[in-house]
């Protein structure tokens, strides 16, 4: 009978994540969505090159980040979005940073730093009555790029 191997630990098996805005942790976050970028390109067909088109990269595009988490008692991350709303853009664009870290919490495994992040939209909670309910509110951010970066800084 093979003698069977143990496979290594995966070290991302239930992370815990954190958002920081301008280098303060501001709040632990239950789900986060969107990390993306997408390059457009153009098409430039070539004369006498019938076997292919080039394909050139135009611009840089990258998707809203969405973050849920059990409602903010503080209503620090509605009053960020209320600052957005009001037309104050350039003043409430902050440095973000999803940070991702181990299952002990202590170490840093990987980190997503978004540059001039400000909210879009705000999701208040379903209110239910059901029996161990739990509220959650939606932050979407824009942003205007990011880096990424593992093990810590």
């Amino acid at each position: 009978m093979p003698q069977e191997r143990s496979r290594p630990r995966d070290p991302f098996v239930g992370l815990r994540f954190w958002v920081e805005i301008d280098n303060v942790q501001v709040a632990g976050f239950s789900e986060c969505s969107g990390l993306s970028i997408e390059t457009e390109t153009f098409e430039y067909a070539e004369g006498g090159l019938n076997t292919y088109t080039h394909k050139l990269p135009v611009r840089t595009k990258y998707g809203n980040i969405t973050l849920k988490r059990g409602i903010d008692s503080g209503q620090d991350l509605f009053r960020w979005y209320v600052q957005t709303m009001d037309g104050r853009t350039d003043r409430s664009k902050r440095n973000l940073s999803i940070i991702v870290y181990s299952t002990e919490g202590n170490t840093e495994v990987k980190r997503w730093d978004l540059r001039e992040a400000y909210p879009v939209k705000w999701v208040g909670p379903d209110l239910k009555t059901d029996a161990g309910a739990i509220t959650v509110e939606t932050l979407e951010i824009a942003h205007s790029g990011l880096n990424v970066s593992s093990s810590g800084r």
